[in-house]
């Protein structure tokens, strides 16, 4: 059994930082892909930001780039993400995925997810 587990997420005002963590543990592979994907209230769920494995190749939604940072410890099967100048729009629940069977950045399969986090800015 594979477990995600994010971190990290919580409240902050716009212009506010925040840095989220996902531990991937239990029976899996080193994932090829990691990556981090959102959902807002009332909207479909959307990739937020995506990294192959040795971090070679990288992957933004377009409305994070600049702002957001991806980073992989592949040693701890761990993926970080860290949010600058975070926006109300940013507000969402963030998944942490993991691919094991995909090398894909465009997009994930999603063969493991987390339960997610709850990141609210506040205007």
């Amino acid at each position: 059994q594979v477990h995600m587990v994010e971190s990290g997420g919580g409240l902050v005002q716009a212009g506010g930082s925040l840095r989220l963590s996902c531990a991937a543990s239990g029976r899996i592979v080193k994932p090829n892909v990691m990556g981090w994907y959102r959902q807002a209230p009332g909207k479909q769920r959307e990739l937020v930001a995506v990294m192959s494995s040795t971090g070679g190749r990288t992957n933004y939604a377009d409305s994070v780039k600049g702002r957001f940072t991806i980073a992989r410890d592949d040693a701890k099967n761990m993926v970080h993400l860290q949010m600058n100048s975070l926006k109300p729009e940013d507000t969402a629940v963030y998944y942490c995925v993991a691919d094991v069977r995909s090398s894909l950045v465009s997009t994930m399969r999603g063969d493991y997810w987390g339960l997610g986090t709850q990141v609210t800015v506040s205007s």
